[in-house]
């Protein structure tokens, strides 16, 4: 998302961008410990089909959802607030319903339970994602509530209505 946004790319452009790159790294994520333990890549690659394939596909689609869906959020810059916070609210609730899609998954020795089996595990620990979550997750709220809020006032850097009131008043 950002990275379409910061070019310039058309919304479905950067959307693309957006689901290609979540997938690459969402599979690089979980490939590389599987690696780095001396798992052969002909080993790897089919693990981490099986465990990530659902779960980015539902996030992405939530995710993308939910920017489409935030007034304005496509629109703004890489620079704005509103960006931020409609993508850090859109992550966290794209995680927070992939997560039953994953225990659903785990639950029928399918998606993760792959990468389980092997016995390797790599990343941050739950409580760090989960402390980044909130954190994301407030500034989210925070930021749509702010917008939401403030719908009546004019857009940043749109002038115009003020212009309009002062015209006149300087002669």
């Amino acid at each position: 998302m950002v990275i379409g946004t910061a070019l310039g790319f058309s919304d479905l452009g950067t959307i693309a961008l957006a689901v290609a790159l979540a997938f690459f790294f969402g599979y690089l994520l979980t490939s590389l410990p599987l690696l780095r333990a001396g798992l052969a890549l002909g080993v790897v690659i089919p693990i981490a089909l099986a465990s990530d394939t659902l779960s980015i596909a539902v996030m992405e689609v939530v995710d993308n959802a939910i920017m489409v869906a935030v007034p304005g959020a496509m629109e703004s810059g890489v620079g704005d607030v509103l960006f931020w916070g409609a993508l850090s609210f859109a992550l966290v609730v794209a995680g927070l319903v992939a997560y039953p899609v994953n225990r659903w998954l785990i639950a029928r020795g399918k998606g993760h339970a792959a990468v389980h089996a092997t016995g390797i595990h790599g990343g941050p620990s739950p409580r760090v994602v989960g402390t980044i979550a909130i954190a994301a997750f407030v500034f989210g709220v925070a930021v749509l509530g702010t917008e939401l809020l403030g719908e009546d006032e004019p857009a940043h850097g749109d002038d115009a209505p003020h212009a309009a009131l002062t015209q006149g008043t300087d002669r």
